[in-house]
């Protein structure tokens, strides 16, 4: 098994998760998008407990583009705090080419 980076974030609709997927797929940071589960989020911003319904992206690069698609999510995503997490998991090496030549 090889290295690839999963980047997840959340967004607070279907519409703008397939945007930035969409967006970084055509501009070759992420080989793959998966616009996920509807959930609730429950959090305090500014002092105040929040409720709000979120959509999951998952995202699948290259260790060599991770930092250039969390640059580009920061960058393009709506919330003005964007959760972004990112971890290294083991892949089988033919996803793992493919997601290579995506992101050529």
């Amino acid at each position: 098994m090889t290295p690839l980076t999963r980047i997840l974030t959340t967004l607070p609709d279907e519409a703008s998760a397939l945007a930035l997927g969409r967006a970084l797929v055509q501009a070759r940071l992420v080989a793959c998008a998966n616009v996920g589960a509807h959930l609730t989020s429950l959090y305090t911003w500014d002092g105040k407990a929040e409720e709000a319904a979120e959509v999951q992206l998952w995202l699948k690069t290259t260790p060599a583009r991770a930092a250039e698609a969390v640059a580009e999510i920061e960058r393009l995503h709506p919330y003005d705090c964007p959760m972004i997490l990112t971890d290294t998991v083991a892949a089988n090496p033919a996803y793992l080419a493919w997601a290579e030549a995506q992101t050529r």
